[in-house]
């Protein structure tokens, strides 16, 4: 996944959130965006992925790429498949990704403190049988919220920061795991920019495929954050749950 970037100061904060909007029902929607994910396949311990056999055989509109991850429980790599189909029901059926309209008063300044040598944070996964994954957190975000403070952990995804956050909205009016926003960084090495009108769903809420963290308790708000993504929605009567 890609960070958004920063915009000019000349740029309007409301227009430049549609053409993010825009871009992201693109990305969605692509040959291996995340509504195109139709089966994860992990192999036996110790086989190597073969993307050309597993090709073969399947219509023009599949893709297959290669992905790792280590096993819970041995330690070991595990190797896997994954299969995109650009013509998938997901595709077919998306009607886009309701939102909150925007609003500048969700778009944050915290404090960001780097930790020496980073640390390994556990985040509970879905669909991983109830199992945690350590991941790196670089450093903690700290930010007063309705006169509450909360220390959020961010992890590092290839470089940039992830927070997976939750709120009181989840489950009801936005996606029950939780949502995603990438932290934007500033030239200044101790402050970043949490602008929630671009909190978004988690790619395990377009393809029951994906293994998503879900968020740690310090990355839990008391309040409603009613800003960014809601709920993917689809027609014809296709389930949300795929």
């Amino acid at each position: 996944m890609s960070q958004p970037t920063a915009s000019p100061a000349s740029v309007d904060p409301g227009e430049e959130w549609k053409v993010w909007r825009a871009e992201r029902h693109r990305s969605l929607t692509s040959p291996t965006g995340n509504l195109a994910l139709v089966e994860t396949r992990w192999l036996p311990a110790g086989e190597e992925p073969d993307a050309e056999a597993a090709r073969a055989g399947q219509p023009d509109s599949v893709t297959v790429t290669t992905l790792r991850r280590t096993d819970l429980v041995t330690g070991e790599p595990e190797h896997g498949l994954r299969l995109w189909d650009a013509d998938s029901p997901a595709v077919r059926h998306f009607d886009g990704v309701s939102a909150f309209a925007y609003d500048p008063a969700w778009v944050l300044e915290a404090t960001y403190t780097p930790v020496p040598g980073a640390r390994r944070v556990a985040f509970e996964h879905l669909r991983d049988n109830g199992g945690t994954r350590e991941l790196v957190v670089p450093g903690d975000i700290t930010l007063t919220v309705d006169g509450r403070e909360y220390t959020l952990s961010a992890f590092d995804d290839d470089g940039t920061l992830l927070l997976v956050f939750g709120d009181p909205t989840n489950g009801d009016t936005t996606y029950g795991a939780g949502r995603f926003l990438f932290v934007r960084r500033t030239e200044d090495d101790n402050r970043v920019i949490l602008d929630f009108n671009r909190a978004f769903v988690p790619p395990c809420g377009f393809s029951d495929q994906y293994n998503c963290p879900m968020p740690p308790r310090q990355n839990r708000f008391h309040l409603a954050v009613r800003a960014g993504e809601k709920l993917p929605l689809f027609r014809d009567g296709f389930p949300a749950d795929h």
